[in-house]
């Protein structure tokens, strides 16, 4: 089994305009700091999902990228790989969730419904070390 980061998530709708997702932001449900073989696994963080900008139209993020999110990061994982195991975020909810992750390399990773349940989830099979900064984003509302 690979070790998780699972952000569990009450849906919201965030305040105030933005241009765009800015990595560089303090994240709004905070940072910590794991490594490879972390426990508890999952790790778990309660953030609100959901901001006033829409993945898909008003950013330069890939197309799969989906959802309304906020301009600063929601979580941010500061992960040390040591190991085979795969790294694995999944966001939780009652709602539609996405997931938005911009990883150590500045690749971003995208998902919506990995298991057409509503939750999303991005697997990295060989994860690297560094940051990882996620928005957790919201589906249907406006």
């Amino acid at each position: 089994m690979g070790l998780a980061c699972l952000l569990t998530t009450p849906l919201a709708l965030g305040a105030g305009a933005a241009s765009a997702q800015n990595a560089s932001l303090r994240p709004t449900f905070g940072t910590v700091t794991l490594r490879s073989g972390f426990t508890p696994d999952p790790y778990t963080v309660d953030v609100y999902a959901g901001g006033s900008i829409d993945a898909y139209s008003d950013t330069d993020l890939p197309g799969a990228c989906v959802g309304k999110i906020a301009d600063a990061p929601d979580f941010r994982l500061n992960y040390t790989a040591s190991s085979s195991l795969p790294l694995v975020f999944r966001a939780v909810s009652q709602g539609d969730a996405t997931l938005i992750i911009n990883g150590p390399d500045g690749r971003w990773s995208c998902d919506d419904d990995s298991f057409d349940d509503g939750d999303p989830q991005v697997t990295y099979r060989h994860p690297r070390s560094g940051t990882y900064d996620v928005w957790v984003g919201v589906l249907g509302r406006d």
